[in-house]
């Protein structure tokens, strides 16, 4: 779309108008161009280094065999010492409260968070989900570790029945705190029945999408 601005006179515009209208247009372009090619990197990240993964029953591996889980599959691959710390039932506030200790226990470099999805099934207000896992975000920080946020899928009737897509809190968390956010993995996985145990859990081939997704995320941002 082209748009001219003109004086209400209709007088014709002077070379240095022109230039300086171009310069405000391209800088703007520019700016524009950067933010939208901004990409959250991660410190690498090497082998054999403490790694949480930080969540309920998604984590903890709900619907496969044991070490049949996304974080058992995500060591195999990177080589870090992953502690899953997945938790059947648990929500983001519950969750806030056993995490002090697991960062002391552990002293991670990495914490996987994958959490939400029991406070949506319990219709909990996503203002409150989204300030709850702000604070998880902000304790992980504070031991000194990086945080990287998996997006979980909102539970409603329409999302159940059609592909899944990720709630908007968690992307509007990664830029409001600077972290990396692994976008339409676990979506992707709950809107291929092949890959599920339930609704609401993969089965050991969507866990293995799921390592397997997380792996390419946290890759392509520098953390291998």
């Amino acid at each position: 779309m082209r748009v001219f601005l003109t004086p209400a006179t209709h007088r014709p515009m002077t070379t240095f108008t022109k230039s300086v209208g171009y310069l405000a247009f391209t800088g703007l372009w520019l700016l524009l161009l950067v933010g939208c090619g901004q990409q959250i990197k991660l410190q690498p990240i090497p082998s054999g280094a403490s790694v949480l993964a930080f969540g309920n029953s998604v984590t903890f591996g709900t619907g496969a065999l044991t070490g049949e889980d996304w974080p058992t599959r995500l060591a195999q691959k990177t080589g870090w010492q992953i502690i899953n710390a997945g938790i059947p039932g648990d929500t983001a506030e519950q969750a806030q409260h056993r995490l002090p200790d697991l960062l002391v226990q552990n002293r991670p470099a990495l914490v996987i968070i994958e959490i939400g999805g029991n406070d949506f099934l319990k219709r909990t207000p996503q203002t409150e989900v989204k300030e709850d896992i702000r604070q998880i975000i902000h304790v992980v920080k504070g031991a000194g570790a990086q945080a990287v946020l998996v997006a979980v899928p909102e539970w409603s009737l329409l999302n159940l029945l059609t592909r899944k897509t990720d709630a908007p809190i968690y992307q509007e968390l990664g830029k409001e705190e600077g972290v990396l956010v692994i976008e339409q993995v676990f979506s992707a996985v709950l809107s291929q029945p092949e890959l599920c145990a339930d609704r609401i859990h993969p089965n050991a081939k969507g866990y293995q999408e799921m390592a397997d997704g997380i792996y390419r995320v946290l890759k392509k941002a520098g953390a291998l």
